[in-house]
């Protein structure tokens, strides 16, 4: 009998367990939040990519994205160096992150593409082609 009653003991913390832990646990959804920590700008994390093969220009764009609070996640070079045009692309269907982006970087709305992606984590991807010259990052102050 003492069994059977702290057998049913056990089955009733369980349970009580299952029942509270998630209203006082944060949920485990990855899926963001609009704006969890009350920001003033939500945080847009960018990729920068070299599609125009001259060296240097990733890290002083990076610079200047994380200059302006952009949250440079990933850089590198792009599959190609002949890019003739710098491209915003928006990777998760927030086109006006990208346009935020183009704007920083002086890069027109005709420049700035949708291709969204599961397979992307980050909002926004920053290929630098052949007029990155013309760009904000590469003007002098």
């Amino acid at each position: 009998m003492n069994m059977v009653v702290v057998v049913l003991g056990l089955m009733v913390l369980i349970l009580l367990y299952a029942l509270i832990i998630p209203h006082v646990l944060p949920p485990t959804d990855p899926g963001r939040v609009d704006n969890p920590a009350h920001l003033v700008g939500e945080i847009i994390q960018v990729e920068v990519r070299n599609g125009c093969g001259v060296t240097g220009i990733v890290a002083q764009t990076t610079e200047f994205l994380r200059r302006h609070g952009f949250d440079v996640v990933e850089v590198g070079d792009f599959t190609s160096f002949d890019e003739d045009s710098t491209l915003i692309i928006d990777r998760v269907g927030d086109l006006k992150a990208a346009k935020k982006v183009a704007r920083i970087m002086g890069v027109s709305d005709t420049h700035v593409l949708q291709e969204i992606s599961p397979d992307f984590f980050l909002d926004v991807s920053v290929i630098l082609g052949k007029d990155y010259v013309s760009l904000h990052p590469f003007q002098s102050p």
